[in-house]
């Protein structure tokens, strides 16, 4: 009997009634919609993966609970290899997407396992929360669960708190409980691959704001859910947009409209301290940087090799100032790599938990790196392909129409012919330039939140006495080889 694949089951858990609104229209066939299609199918392929012999053992585990594989994102690492392990998944999929696709769920799933494996140190005065994060935890991994986050209230007035607002539904809040479980209305954003996965929102309050102070999971099929997406992006076109047409993911505003939640899945209320203890917490937080990093390598890898084949095209490598150029964007990827690998060296059991961890620091230092590092190599990219890409053809077809014969021999390159220069050509536009390009560019600016209180949290969160002390040594030897010696 034949057996479906991971990725038909995922197509088939798509088809549950989810509320996915695209200009003023619901989507009622997410899989087969124009403006999701590509996406799924990437989806797809990227979990079927996971039963190919050549990828198999480096995307999954065998699971304590089933004893069946599953992703290795799941995986709670008990030595070092546990986490070149969890390197090795996520760069299978990176790659294969060329780190275009940032909530394929590694990350959100990363979160999760970190909650499970500290869950006995979290949740604060929240009745059961290791038990529901446990038992979401292992629903989720057996089942193959896709899931992204949603942390940020809409943009409306952000001078005002919740408990200042005008409106109090301006903010994801409890409106009711039950017996059963809690009714919550309100928003939240940016809920990148809403669409395709289900989502647990949660956000920092301050004391006084207990009804919006609770953190849970939802299916996007629940009743009164709503996905309001953004412009698509996506193309039918592969061939002239081969970026767009498949891997837009989607950024979404979700909309709860009473939504009704069982208590089991109500994993911290009324506590605004014990979600941001949830936030901090080392084992969510290093086993997620993990994951970003090596999915900002394969990004940076690709924009590093698009802009070298760029620069081969049109002949202009022997230039110093191009050299240059080329030459930072290998020094961002270097540099990056070298973070990870450190990282990963440096890994050590969690005193609390005993689960190894990649050490922090460097990947907090490569996280805030890309927030900067990737506009830089998109500037040079814009810099070397110039005015070459404002005259690519609209289309490849052209090249073989009325005057192919003519275009055959203005587009070519250096030693390319015409129709691989193009080709090139318009892959560099959907990577800096086309809708989802822009996008990109302002998500990894963005996607970690403000860069520069990122960078200030860095400052802060610093072991800062491990620079200062020997300073203060120095100084201090220094003063006291210039006492004078006193009698007695």
């Amino acid at each position: 009997m034949n057996q479906t694949t991971p990725g038909q089951n995922y197509r088939t858990r798509l088809n549950d009634g989810r509320m996915v609104w695209l200009g003023g229209e619901h989507i009622r066939d997410v899989p087969n919609h124009p403006a999701f299609k590509g996406t799924v199918d990437t989806v797809s392929s990227l979990l079927d993966l996971q039963e190919k012999p050549d990828t198999r053992d480096a995307l999954t585990f065998i699971s304590p609970g089933s004893g069946k594989r599953v992703n290795a994102a799941f995986l709670v690492p008990s030595r070092k290899e546990d986490i070149l392990h969890r390197h090795a998944a996520f760069q299978i999929w990176s790659d294969a997407t060329f780190g275009m696709m940032s909530r394929l769920s590694e990350y959100s799933r990363s979160l999760l396992t970190g909650w499970y494996a500290s869950r006995h140190r979290l949740g604060g005065a929240s009745k059961g929360f290791a038990d529901k994060i446990a038992l979401y935890y292992e629903q989720s991994r057996d089942g193959d669960w896709l899931s992204t986050t949603a942390l940020h209230d809409p943009q409306i007035d952000r001078s005002k708190g919740p408990s200042e607002s005008d409106d109090p539904d301006a903010y994801l809040r409890v409106v009711k409980k039950t017996g059963e479980g809690i009714w919550v209305r309100g928003a939240k954003m940016i809920a990148t691959a809403a669409p395709y996965v289900d989502v647990f929102p949660f956000h920092r309050r301050a004391a006084g704001d207990l009804p919006y102070s609770t953190m849970f999971a939802v299916s996007v099929g629940t009743p009164g859910l709503h996905v309001v997406c953004r412009e698509s992006f996506a193309s039918e076109q592969q061939e002239d947009h081969p970026l767009s047409s498949k891997y837009d993911e989607m950024d979404a505003v979700i909309i709860f409209d009473d939504v009704f939640v069982p208590w089991e899945r109500v994993f911290i209320q009324d506590d605004p301290e014990a979600i941001w203890q949830l936030r901090l917490d080392p084992a969510a937080v290093a086993l997620s940087q993990h994951q970003t990093v090596v999915r900002l390598i394969s990004k940076l890898e690709f924009v590093a090799a698009v802009g070298n084949e760029i620069a081969t095209a049109i002949g202009i490598t022997h230039h110093l100032h191009v050299q240059e150029k080329l030459g930072e964007l290998l020094v961002q990827l270097e540099t990056i790599k070298a973070l990870l690998a450190v990282s990963e060296e440096l890994a050590e059991p969690d005193e609390a938990t005993g689960v190894w961890l990649p050490a922090i620091d460097p990947l907090t230092t490569a996280r805030n790196l890309g927030s900067r590092s990737y506009p830089r190599a998109i500037s040079i990219l814009r810099h070397i392909a110039a005015g070459g890409l404002i005259q690519t053809p609209a289309t490849l077809a052209e090249l073989d129409g009325p005057i192919g014969p003519l275009m055959q021999k203005y587009y070519r390159g250096a030693d390319l012919p015409a129709m691989e220069r193009v080709r090139l050509f318009k892959l560099t536009w959907d990577l800096i330039a086309s809708p989802l390009g822009s996008r990109h560019e302002l998500y990894e600016i963005f996607y970690s939140g403000d860069p520069v209180r990122a960078y200030a949290g860095q400052y802060l969160g610093y072991d800062k006495a491990k620079l200062t002390d020997p300073v203060w040594k120095l100084i201090r030897n220094a003063t006291n080889d210039h006492v004078p010696a006193t009698n007695g």
